[in-house]
């Protein structure tokens, strides 16, 4: 964006060449050129889809969350023993994958409850 916003102030406001702005940045002048003619207030690049270690055993990993969801607080599986069973059967990634699995599926969980709670509110 930073790189975006002084081409497009230089040649707009300041007035300044696409030649003098493409030497003070060390970039080439088709690439100013580009910059200015596009409407886009930022470049805009593809997003990365990789795969995971985690996800052919995503599915198991939520449903034993979705288990330990109903039972009390002291009666939960913590997910570091849910990562050494993952172990067992194969898993090869890392615990930080399977923690952040299960903080993305708790905030989802947490968003059904709460838009489950606002339909069926009484107005």
């Amino acid at each position: 964006m930073a790189l975006l916003g002084i081409i497009r102030r230089w040649y707009i406001r300041d007035r300044i060449s696409i030649r003098e702005i493409a030497r003070r940045l060390d970039i080439s002048r088709n690439t100013v050129r580009r910059y200015i003619r596009s409407g886009a207030i930022e470049p805009s690049y593809p997003s990365r889809q990789s795969s995971s270690a985690l996800d052919e055993f995503a599915p198991r990993l939520s449903a034993w969350l979705s288990a330990e969801a109903v039972k009390f607080r002291k009666q939960r599986r913590p997910l570091k023993q849910m990562f050494l069973d993952l172990r067992e059967l194969g898993y090869e990634g890392s615990f930080d994958r399977v923690a952040a699995f299960g903080r993305q599926w708790k905030v989802g969980q947490m968003e059904r409850v709460n838009s489950a709670s606002k339909s069926t509110q009484c107005r």
